[in-house]
């Protein structure tokens, strides 16, 4: 699945190279030359992962990834550092300062779509193309389908990323605020009592199949998708 790509890198020949091979591999790339034109970019947006060279004009890379750690909103963007510096003291202070991986100059575009791809398996899940099977319920993000007991089962696109999202993430409770900011964007002003209108729609899809019940009501929390229904009964 195409994800929403920050690479933020002050030479344009490795840009330009970098972006070309992540637009080839299906991904959308907002590029940045500076840590503080990607913090514009992050305060209006948040990308699905974060490309960042450690050696930066101003800001260095190390500086800005600490900021996203330290922040609520953009905590749980995953990091990947660029860097020529391949010393095992500079991959730890890297990876200390809450990178999810780390990868030296020169690289091929090979690998970094491929270290791209695991770590947006372990971070954001969601932004992957892998098939999800639980409870009962197949979502397949590559067809845009959502089948129980080899019955295919129709649901809007809002309430699709809502499943997929609550499926790849199960037994979380979210809030409406953070459901808002994963499955519309953050970007995107509504109302989060939105969320409960959708929440009731996913529910009436999963209805047929008695799936509906796995999509949990947490009072004055949230919703989440569990297995166990005896953990928090379905609210309405």
């Amino acid at each position: 699945m195409p994800a929403n790509i920050l690479l933020v890198e002050d030479e344009p020949a490795i840009q330009e190279l970098v972006a070309a091979n992540l637009h080839r591999a299906g991904h959308h790339v907002v590029r940045a030359a500076d840590a503080e034109s990607a913090q514009r970019i992050v305060r209006d947006a948040l990308p699905d992962l974060v490309l960042l060279d450690w050696m930066l004009p101003g800001m260095s890379g190390i500086e800005f990834a600490r900021r996203l750690r330290a922040d609520e909103r953009t905590r749980a963007i995953p990091i990947i550092m660029l860097t020529a510096r391949g010393e095992e003291q500079d991959k730890v202070a890297g990876l200390e300062t809450g990178a999810d991986d780390y990868i030296t100059k020169p690289f091929s575009p090979r690998e970094l779509v491929a270290r791209i791809k695991a770590v947006l398996r372990r971070r954001a899940p969601q932004a992957t193309e892998d098939a999800v099977e639980l409870g009962g319920l197949r979502l397949d993000p590559a067809t845009h389908r959502v089948s129980a007991g080899g019955e295919t089962l129709a649901l809007g696109p809002t309430e699709f990323r809502l499943l997929h999202f609550l499926m790849t993430h199960p037994e979380r409770v979210h809030s409406r605020a953070q459901l808002l900011d994963q499955v519309w964007g953050d970007h995107v002003f509504v109302e989060e009592r939105t969320v409960d209108v959708h929440i009731r729609r996913l529910r009436c899809a999963l209805e047929p199949g008695a799936h509906d019940g796995l999509i949990q009501t947490v009072r004055g929390s949230g919703y989440r998708f569990s297995v166990h229904p005896e953990s928090a009964p379905a609210v309405r």
